[in-house]
């Protein structure tokens, strides 16, 4: 699942990116972070209001965009603030205007179909790729694609791919061909002609899909590329989705007259998943040869494939249960297999899929010893297919994550990586050698890093920040020295009131994450005399408590403190980024553990903080933490009002890939899948419902709030019903996300301030 679309850098990694179904990845990421001061100087001389939280873009210290290194290393461009492509040189840090706002708007024309609009903001596609000359530069213009050369200062439009955006334009390794994805097929271009594009495959069927992504495989295993060039490039390799068998969800485009149906591909827990298969042609067409990879069944996964050599693949494979991955090597000129490696898990193995294949080695992460961390084989480079990768050594270890491997530098033999060590709320960069020594962190500025290197890993581009202070741009050469390229144009400002917090989960014995913010008096003397709103994630694999800058969840925290409510936030068990035993407490688990970790970390608070009342406790969520919402008004008396923002009621309906990695196959785990579906314990719903929609959602469908909404009129019980038509999951149009917030902020003000409101019964309205 996902969360609506949280701000992130190019670099976001899948734990942040993929934060399921969190408010986060909706425009509003409002899962982690006090109110930094930054916000509240802004609004100081004023009360802030939903209108102004949408509208107003400076309240907002975004970090610039696209960040992207020539290929020869010796520059990089980023999207400023205004509009401009900014060029940095790397030898001096010294920044000019490579492409001026006025022709940027030419040349990057912003998508106009609403679903291409919020694929690209929901999986950060790029604006511009350099060429593999280091001089030019290709625009994706609403579909447009332009070769522009910033000397000449021209563009030339090179192709179309016929909708907005995410067709997943690629230049071939010699700069001779660029290629991308147009009704669901690889088409290549010649760029020293002027024919057309030739198509490399031919579907017989539009249900067959050459190197396109679709919405499963890149929401539920972060692919996000189904084709890749061989280093030479004469070959293309493509994954092909046979999706005849998926059943397809209508998305409806209401409309007066004539509503438009959109058929999705979307297979739900049971149901047969895409088939696929790994193939390579070259690039101008022809027989397609294919790569026949032992799969334990139809139904199995292929995350991630790519070049070992321009004649050898790595081909990976995860069983539909997802305990079990392989991966191959592969010959495409003989047709030999040979497995690589292998691992396993009883439960479900972590969902990361990137290897990182260098001359001879191959870097994996995994939670064999309980946590992540990062394992080091090797093979022959001369003969790959000789044997087995070897096991050398595990180079990483502790009670701490490695999120992901940002960098090697192979003249140095140097490793950077991604990790939370000496704190899980925090991400650092940090550095190994391959040998197992000379492990040290890098980053000292900062508590949440999103660096992007050069190639050869010797210089970075690092974006960094923390809960109070904005992000800041540097350039950074082989760990020393680095020059400021970008900062916000206000500085941070002391904050108001708020906590950290550590607490103990309902074992009483593992150390929970927790914030806490409270109206700007704090509350005063008074007992129970400031209504509490608990606005967790709860689902797998995100964090939401962490120490990076995170406006927009700042920003509704504090509209909702000015109002008088406190809000908590607190990651429970079976949540992300603390090793496997404790993501693993979701397995077959969508409640029971989770809220009695909240439950308990509640009660902490309440006594912790005597001026917050336990009478008027409110709850919201989003995605995820929407379902959680109504998990907590089903199974306990002690909610008073609620806000789910497109939850998952029916798990039964939710996508296969997520689902049956928690919850087990339908078939063997029916149990698990009523238990934790909140359609059916839509009966003992206790408390004040406000229940969200967008009728478009893509992710978490319609029908669940349909379903939810029959089960509570079928128990006669009253709720608040907000529709947004043709809104997405992020319900990111501006109307309506302010739409929502003031729905969301009156909710609270009528049932947790006004006595005669929140004891009339939820049959009936408030007088």
């Amino acid at each position: 699942m996902s969360e609506p679309a949280k701000k992130r850098s190019p670099t976001n990694t899948r734990r942040q990116r993929r934060a399921r179904l969190c408010f986060r990845i909706a425009l509003s990421a409002l899962a982690s972070s006090f109110v930094p001061g930054f916000f509240a100087a802004a609004i100081a001389q004023q009360p802030l209001t939903p209108e102004e939280l949408v509208h107003n873009p400076n309240l907002f210290a975004d970090p610039p965009e696209n960040i992207a290194w020539s290929p020869d290393g010796s520059k990089l461009v980023y999207i400023d603030s205004q509009g401009e492509l900014m060029q940095v040189a790397a030898a001096t840090a010294t920044q000019t205007v490579l492409v001026s706002r006025d022709k940027m708007q030419v040349l990057n024309e912003p998508a106009t179909a609403a679903r291409d609009r919020e694929r690209r903001a929901r999986y950060h596609e790029p604006d511009c790729i350099w060429a593999p000359d280091s001089k030019h530069l290709l625009f994706d213009s609403n579909g447009a694609l332009w070769f522009f050369g910033p000397e000449a200062g021209t563009g030339l439009q090179v192709a179309s791919t016929g909708s907005g955006s995410g067709n997943n334009p690629q230049f071939s390794p010699d700069g001779a061909y660029l290629s991308y994805i147009h009704d669901h097929d690889v088409y290549v271009r010649k760029l020293s002609e002027s024919e057309i594009a030739v198509k490399l495959s031919d579907s017989p069927s539009p249900a067959i899909w050459n190197g396109a992504v679709d919405w499963v495989y890149e929401e539920e295993l972060d692919a996000h590329s189904n084709y890749f060039w061989a280093p030479d490039s004469k070959h293309v390799a493509y994954l092909q989705m046979n999706e005849s068998a998926v059943p397809r969800y209508p998305l409806v485009e209401w409309s007066p007259a004539h509503a438009k149906v959109l058929p999705q591909p979307y297979p739900q827990p049971g149901d047969p998943n895409p088939t696929v298969r790994v193939g390579v042609v070259t690039p101008g067409g022809g027989k397609t040869k294919w790569i026949e990879v032992p799969l334990h069944s139809g139904d199995d996964y292929i995350p991630r494939f790519g070049w070992v050599d321009a004649k050898t693949l790595w081909i990976e494979t995860l069983t539909r249960d997802q305990q079990h991955l392989t991966v191959y090597f592969a010959d495409i000129a003989t047709d030999a297999i040979q497995t690589a490696f292998t691992k396993s898990d009883e439960k479900y193995l972590e969902p990361s899929y990137d290897l990182t294949i260098l001359a001879g080695k191959m870097l994996v992460t995994g939670w064999k010893d309980g946590h992540e961390h990062l394992y080091l084989y090797s093979f022959d480079p001369a003969n790959p297919l000789g044997a087995s990768a070897r096991f050398e050594k595990q180079l990483t270890s502790g009670d701490w994550d490695v999120e992901k491997v940002a960098a090697v530098d192979l003249q140095g033999n140097v490793v950077y990586y991604l990790s939370n060590e000496g704190d899980p709320r925090q991400r650092q960069l940090w550095a190994i050698k391959l040998d197992g020594t000379g492990k040290h962190q890098v980053s000292s500025s900062g508590e949440w890093h999103d660096p992007v290197f050069s190639p050869g890993g010797r210089t970075f581009a690092d974006t960094f920040s923390s809960l109070r202070t904005p992000p800041v741009l540097e350039l950074c050469h082989q760990e020393a020295k680095c020059a400021a390229l970008w900062k916000p144009e206000r500085p941070a400002i002391e904050a108001p009131p708020a906590t950290q917090l550590e607490l103990r989960a309902a074992d009483n014995k593992t150390v929970l994450y927790g914030e806490l913010v409270l109206p700007a008096s704090g509350g005063g003397e008074m007992p129970h005399s400031v209504p509490l709103i608990m606005n967790p994630y709860g689902g797998p694999e995100v964090q939401a408590v962490t120490d990076e800058w995170d406006p927009r969840s700042a920003l509704f925290d504090l509209l909702l403190a000015q109002h008088g409510f406190a809000v908590l936030r607190v990651d429970n068990r079976g949540m992300g980024g603390r090793g496997r035993e404790f993501a693993q407490a979701a397995y077959g688990d969508f409640g029971k553990v989770q809220l009695a970790d909240q439950m308990a970390a509640l009660d902490q608070v309440l006594a912790q903080f005597p001026q917050l009342d336990p009478a008027r406790i409110g709850w919201w969520g989003w995605s995820w933490g929407g379902t959680f919402t109504l998990y907590a008004m089903t199974h306990s008396k002690r909610i008073l009002a609620g806000a789910a923002v497109a939850p998952v009621t029916n798990w039964e309906a939710y996508d296969s890939i997520y689902t049956e990695r928690y919850l087990g196959s339908l078939d063997v785990h029916e149990e698990a899948y009523r238990e934790n579906s909140v359609a059916d314990t839509a009966g003992a719903l206790s408390g004040h419902l406000l229940l969200a929609q967008g009728t478009s959602d893509e992710n978490v469908h319609f029908g669940n709030a349909i379903d939810l909404a029959a089960q509570l009129n079928r128990a006669g019980i009253h709720y608040d019903l907000a529709i947004f038509p043709g809104e997405m999951h992020n319900i990111s149009g501006a109307d309506a996300r302010t739409d929502l917030y003031r729905r969301i902020l009156g909710h609270f003000d009528l049932y947790l301030k006004n006595p005669s409101a929140a004891a009339a019964g939820n049959g009936e309205h408030p007088q």
